[in-house]
């Protein structure tokens, strides 16, 4: 059982140098995508292009793995928001645990309802020995794979996901985590 994370631009990159890519498209189980709406169109390009598979790949797209919510600095320019409010200030919004930006989420309630979907869909998979792929935004990638890892809410703000670098888990029998790679 294995679980594998793609950002949008992990995902981009794939379709540029697909050739190249070493992605395993399993055969021998299901695989899912568990998808943002934002991803569905990109994801669809990366099936048709594994159609040597002549099997239906489900997809499943779902609210609980959109992007966080900035709120007020939703749409902003990275620069002029640092320039406005203090780097250090933005930086403790975009890494921190707990800290809301100005009417939006922190990742903490981006966890609060990743988290959830993650158990009740991803993980139920896993445990029926399905391979899954999850396609989402940084941070609720970032949210769920602190589940995963176990990170604290202290570790969080260091906490890097490589762009342009697939992450595998492996699970045991118990969902325990006992591999990571980065592709």
């Amino acid at each position: 059982m294995s679980i594998e994370f793609l950002t949008n631009e992990e995902a981009d990159e794939l379709l540029e140098g697909i050739e190249d890519f070493p992605i395993k498209i399993y055969n021998e189980n299901d695989v899912y995508a568990i998808l943002s709406t934002r991803n569905l169109s990109l994801f669809r390009k990366i099936i048709n292009y594994f159609s040597n598979l002549k099997k239906e790949i489900p997809v499943y797209q779902s609210v609980e793995l959109a992007e966080r919510y900035y709120g007020d600095l939703q749409g902003l320019n990275k620069q002029k928001t640092r320039e406005k409010y203090g780097a250090e200030q933005v930086q403790l919004w975009r890494r921190s645990y707990d800290i809301n930006p100005p009417n939006g989420e922190s990742l903490k309630d981006t966890s609060e309802r990743t988290i959830p979907y993650f158990k009740r869909y991803i993980l139920k998979d896993l445990k029926e020995g399905k391979d899954v792929l999850v396609s989402a935004h940084g941070n609720s990638l970032r949210s769920i794979v602190m589940y995963v890892e176990n990170v604290s809410k202290e570790e969080i703000p260091t906490l890097e996901i490589p762009t342009g670098v697939p992450i595998v888990y492996s699970f045991d029998g118990k969902m325990n985590l006992i591999d990571k790679k980065l592709l």
